[in-house]
């Protein structure tokens, strides 16, 4: 076995150590895009954001913005802001109990959101404070299961994706692995792509990202 790797023989995988991008500039250059685009966006967007808001609370009572824990940069959590999806009663703040197709607790407002993925739009401002990127791995709760298992014991490695901040959307989203983490493989792929981004982390990397993740979205979301 090779001695810079990390091997998990439950997962069958191995996740080679990685280091934080030793780039300065570009790391410096994709900050300043993330605050330019997000304000741009958050501006441009208000009158829908306002619209989703009053649909969601002429549905149901409870609060505009579900707010939760998540992992972000260097294992550091902070709360990530979404649109309420889901009856106020029966959300799980936690995050483990994981959103299936057709899950009653979602709402009929929050169940088009989830589809057009409007719900992620409020993370915008996550973006705008620095909590987040445009581009990275995406945000995982603490604790987080795959495959009816704690990630971090299901990849051994899995730390390694924290090196960068988590974004909007990822190269394991833009590769189509998105939705709930029940599948062992795809669970493992998502991390094995998290890394991977870390590994070969450029602007250019997050333009391909982006292109990709709007042209996946014009054939039609795939969140529920």
């Amino acid at each position: 076995m090779h001695s810079s790797s990390t091997y998990d023989a439950r997962a069958n995988v191995f996740i080679t150590p990685v280091a934080v991008p030793n780039m300065p500039v570009q790391l410096a250059i994709k900050r300043l895009i993330d605050i330019a685009v997000s304000l741009l966006a958050l501006v441009f967007l208000a009158p829908v954001l306002l619209l989703v808001a009053l649909a969601i609370k002429l549905e149901s009572r409870g609060p505009v913005l579900f707010r939760q824990m998540r992992t972000g940069l260097n294992e550091v959590p902070f709360e990530i802001l979404k649109f309420r999806s889901m009856y106020t009663d029966r959300g799980d703040s936690t995050g483990v109990m994981q959103t299936v197709d057709g899950d009653p607790r979602v709402t009929r407002v929050g169940r088009f959101l989830r589809k057009t993925n409007l719900d992620e739009l409020p993370q915008l401002i996550n973006v705008l404070i620095g909590d987040m990127s445009l581009v990275g791995p995406r945000p995982h709760v603490p604790d987080m299961l795959a495959a009816g298992r704690v990630y971090s014991d299901l990849v051994q490695g899995y730390e390694y994706r924290h090196l960068m901040r988590p974004g909007l959307t990822g190269l394991a989203q833009a590769r189509g692995l998105r939705g709930p983490t029940v599948q062992r493989w795809k669970a493992i792929r998502r991390i094995v792509c998290d890394v991977e981004y870390v590994r070969r982390f450029s602007l250019m990397l997050d333009l391909k990202i982006v292109l990709r993740t709007i042209a996946n979205e014009l054939r039609g979301g795939t969140g529920f």
